[in-house]
């Protein structure tokens, strides 16, 4: 037994395990890391925290005008990478520098359900629809960043339909919409609910004279 014992390598004793609460510490929790990321359509990684939402619709209030209408606000379509193309202004297509700040809602669409041809269709019809607004003056009623969105999924025949518009756009973002947090539902919110409370508080007082 002690010849056993003499000839044995340490290298084959067990590792000592480690102390008490050390794997709770550096292991990150679930709840950290969903803070932070979840997956976009085809694996791509969809960082909040970065404004980076590849194959999505995006949104963001624009004050006073929302605040009085909360379901409009301005409009742009990401790449397949994630970065944000809007029609800003006349003449002007903006580049991951969104107007008006950051996302506060997007809609994750399917390149899948993309039906043109060739390579990187999503992006070319974001690129050339960009190109086209960079010609184009901008009109809140008419021609808008809306607009621009829906020439780039008409572009690339989203959903196998080339009758997408203001309307449909405001409507399906609206029902499949998502806020990228309770901060941003409260500020796209909020200063509507305080009008209407203000409003319905002075007509209240004024009936009761």
């Amino acid at each position: 037994m002690a010849a056993e014992a003499e000839g044995s390598s340490p290298l084959l004793l067990p590792p000592p395990p480690p102390p008490p609460g050390m794997a709770e510490v550096e292991a990150p929790t679930a709840a950290e890391t969903d803070m932070k990321h979840c997956h976009g359509s085809g694996g791509v990684t969809m960082d909040v925290e970065r404004s980076r939402f590849p194959y999505c619709v995006v949104w963001t209030p624009i004050p006073v005008l929302t605040w009085f209408f909360p379901i409009i606000g301005h409009m742009g379509i990401c790449t397949s990478t994630g970065v944000i193309r809007d029609f800003a202004g006349p003449y002007f297509v903006s580049e991951d520098n969104m107007a008006f700040g950051k996302p506060a809602k997007y809609w994750k669409l399917d390149p899948a359900q993309v039906y043109t041809s060739g390579p990187n269709a999503w992006d070319t019809a974001v690129h050339d629809a960009s190109e086209e607004y960079k010609h184009r003056m901008h009109n809140l009623c008419c021609d808008n960043c809306h607009s621009h969105v829906a020439l780039a999924l008409n572009l690339m025949r989203y959903n196998n339909s080339t009758n997408w518009n203001m309307v449909t756009l405001c409507f399906f973002c609206l029902l499949y919409g998502k806020y990228v947090s309770v901060g941003a539902f409260v500020k796209t919110w909020l200063p509507f609910m305080l009008l209407l409370g203000i409003i319905l508080t002075v007509s209240l007082v004024f009936n009761l004279r």
